[in-house]
């Protein structure tokens, strides 16, 4: 038999899953594990979203929908864009898709053509490097700024003649940094200056404490070069229901199209009009949880402070960066072996020396995490 694909067989797997798995593991031994090693909200969807679902369910939304998402949905999310994120959206420029790591795989092989090479501005999260190379293109990962997180003028170095495309990630998976108006104003340069696309990740955008959001689609042309990729699973706790979407140009959404008709058709019907009513509903919901998270960050964070670690700026997110003396593997390991607390070892994020916590659970959880990580 003829071995399988080499493409594939060079990926890494998740890390973020694969540490949570093992996790779940020793869970099913008998060990009292507490994870804080997956970016998922510890809430339950609020109420008003389940109930459009069902409501939907029950009149029988459940059959095939435009591949593009329900136009009622399009609608609502152009409306959001339009209203919220500083520049206009039509319907036709959004595509709901199942996640929004769907829309940035569907991206990356809507604009990459084979060898283009794609920007990664490290720390990142662990999935765009597999988005890229699955669709043919090249890595090139350049740093943020050590001290700030922030992008500086060193981002030039990167750009080749085979750049094709920037991914930024505000706030950021790992390090729970937001990027300021200096930083996107330099993507924006160097984007109208070599004629590039700029993906720009915004999936934890409601999850902001002290800081502002900003979208890179609203500063100086660039909503005719980027695709904004948002979604559901964090602001409104839905990650099982696998909604995402991306505002882009036209040209990028006929494209992104394609690769939906192609493969999964569309997004589930019924969760569509949750997604609308989590939407057009009250937002309350949204703050609350937020509230909720920003309490906890300020725990977790003067608690790591209190031990001796140096943190990334944890502006946004639900994600505490922490740096370690020696191997971050062998640091993560030994967590989990000894203090039973899984977390992600910054090496997935391709930063070695750094640890990431993700604060998506309980006071109590945190508190005796922190109790478990102080004794050993």
């Amino acid at each position: 038999m003829r071995g399988l694909s080499g493409k594939i067989a060079g990926l890494a797997p998740s890390a973020t899953i694969e540490i949570a798995d093992a996790a779940k593991r020793m869970a099913q031994e008998g060990f009292d594990v507490i994870s804080l090693s997956i970016g998922e909200p510890d809430f339950d969807t609020p109420a008003h979203i389940r109930d459009a679902c069902i409501d939907a369910l029950r009149r029988g939304e459940t059959h095939y929908a435009p591949s593009a998402g329900i136009p009622a949905l399009r609608a609502a999310i152009a409306e959001k864009i339009t209203r919220e994120n500083g520049f206009a959206a039509g319907e036709e420029e959004v595509i709901v898709t199942c996640g929004a790591k769907n829309a940035i795989s569907e991206a990356m092989e809507a604009a990459l053509n084979p060898r283009d090479e794609v920007v990664l501005l490290d720390p990142c999260w662990v999935s765009y490097e597999p988005a890229v190379q699955i669709a043919g293109g090249r890595v090139r990962h350049h740093p943020v700024d050590p001290e700030t997180f922030q992008i500086d003028d060193s981002l030039l170095e990167a750009i080749t003649p085979d750049t094709r495309m920037i991914v930024v990630n505000s706030p950021s998976n790992p390090s729970g940094a937001v990027l300021d108006e200096r930083s996107y104003r330099l993507v924006a340069d160097i984007c109208q200056d070599h004629d590039l696309i700029a993906l720009s990740d915004e999936i934890y955008e409601k999850l902001v404490y002290g800081r502002e959001h900003l979208s890179l689609a609203a500063f100086s042309d660039m909503a005719e070069r980027t695709i904004t990729v948002n979604g559901f699973s964090k602001a409104y706790a839905m990650t099982g229901w696998r909604l995402g979407y991306a505002v882009a140009p036209v040209r990028i959404i006929r494209q992104m199209n394609k690769v939906q008709q192609h493969t999964v058709s569309h997004p589930t019907t019924f969760a569509m009009w949750g997604g609308v009513a989590a939407l057009k509903g009250d937002q309350a919901c949204v703050e609350a949880m937020r509230l909720e998270f920003e309490r906890r960050r300020d725990y977790v964070v003067e608690a790591l402070h209190g031990m001796g670690y140096e943190t990334a700026p944890a502006d946004g997110a639900f994600y505490a960066f922490v740096k370690v003396e020696g191997d971050d593997l062998e640091t993560g390991r030994r967590w989990l072996r000894e203090a039973h607390v899984a977390v992600t070892p910054g090496s997935a994020f391709s930063a070695p020396g750094w640890l990431r916590i993700s604060y998506a659970t309980s006071l109590e959880n945190l508190r005796e995490a922190i109790r478990r990580i102080a004794a050993v």
